[in-house]
């Protein structure tokens, strides 16, 4: 049976910024607390530009509500090439406000300081990379505080690739994700066209003007997948401002993920989810729930 396909458009307040947008969404009143960890997993290796082999450690920034009720879900994060976690922060600080516990660790060799420079070359061992944070983190101090049967990944450009791989990939596939939200990524080299039977929801996000990471990357892997699924084109923006400077794109990015994240690891309605993502001008949410 063809898959159902839902047009939903809503009116934006332009020119949102950032502490507005998430105070719409989440208790003015939450505060985020945060943790650092140097998770090192020895059974893999990092090759560095540089020349030099070592074991591969991951240092992962984690922000959580200071208040909160029960366990939470836990959402890992997987930045983009060449950069660090740290240029997302607006965005990760709305998902804790929210009441998410958000890690987002620096992948060893793509990362801004990488030994010798990042090398996209070990793009391949990141889903690895992620998989292993999960773990660590469900036996680290902070435990008490997540949801193990709640996790969900998220990533942007090659950090989206690396999540779109670990949710979907049958070569990397985690089976204990429950969502992912990918931010203007493509699959993986040698990634299997077909995506899994009931697969995990699918959040994706897209530039109309990326030049990095074109839209048909991201269309291409969003057709390709299977329903609970969404797709939001963001307008005109480029690969990396949606999600890091552009407030205008970033309010409505915190509010879509927001919304998607409640709904299928939370208790938020469908309703909410469809009517958070069209902004005439701005952005453009295709439902296929």
């Amino acid at each position: 049976m063809r898959a159902r396909r839902v047009i939903v458009a809503v009116l934006v307040v332009p020119f949102l910024s950032f502490a507005a947008a998430a105070s719409t969404i989440a208790a003015p009143h939450r505060q985020i607390g945060r943790a650092v960890f140097r998770f090192t997993d020895r059974t893999r290796f990092a090759h560095f530009a540089n020349g030099t082999v070592r074991t591969r450690t991951l240092v992962t920034y984690v922000r959580y509500p200071t208040s909160r009720h029960g366990l939470l879900p836990l959402i890992v994060f997987g930045h983009g090439f060449s950069t660090t976690p740290g240029i997302y922060a607006p965005l990760l600080d709305a998902w804790a406000l929210a009441g998410y516990v958000v890690a987002a660790p620096f992948f060893p060799v793509e990362n801004a300081h990488a030994p010798g420079g990042p090398d996209e070359s070990d793009l391949v061992n990141q889903p690895g990379d992620l998989s292993f944070v999960i773990s660590r983190l469900l036996t680290s101090r902070i435990r008490g505080l997540i949801d193990p049967s709640r996790i969900v990944v998220a990533g942007q450009s090659d950090g989206g690739e690396t999540a779109l791989a670990v949710a979907y990939d049958p070569r990397f596939r985690d089976p204990r994700i429950k969502a992912a939200v990918i931010l203007s990524g493509a699959r993986l080299p040698g990634q299997t066209r077909r995506f899994p039977k009931r697969s995990p929801p699918l959040l994706a996000t897209q530039g109309t003007a990326d030049t990095v990471n074109p839209p048909h990357y991201t269309y291409e892997f969003f057709h390709a997948a299977t329903r609970p699924k969404y797709l939001l084109k963001l307008l005109g923006a480029g690969h990396l401002p949606p999600y890091t400077t552009d407030t205008r794109q970033l309010a409505v990015v915190e509010r879509v993920t927001i919304a998607f994240l409640n709904h299928y690891v939370g208790h938020g309605p469908l309703r909410a989810l469809l009517a958070s993502g069209d902004a005439p001008g701005i952005a453009q949410l295709t439902a296929d729930p």
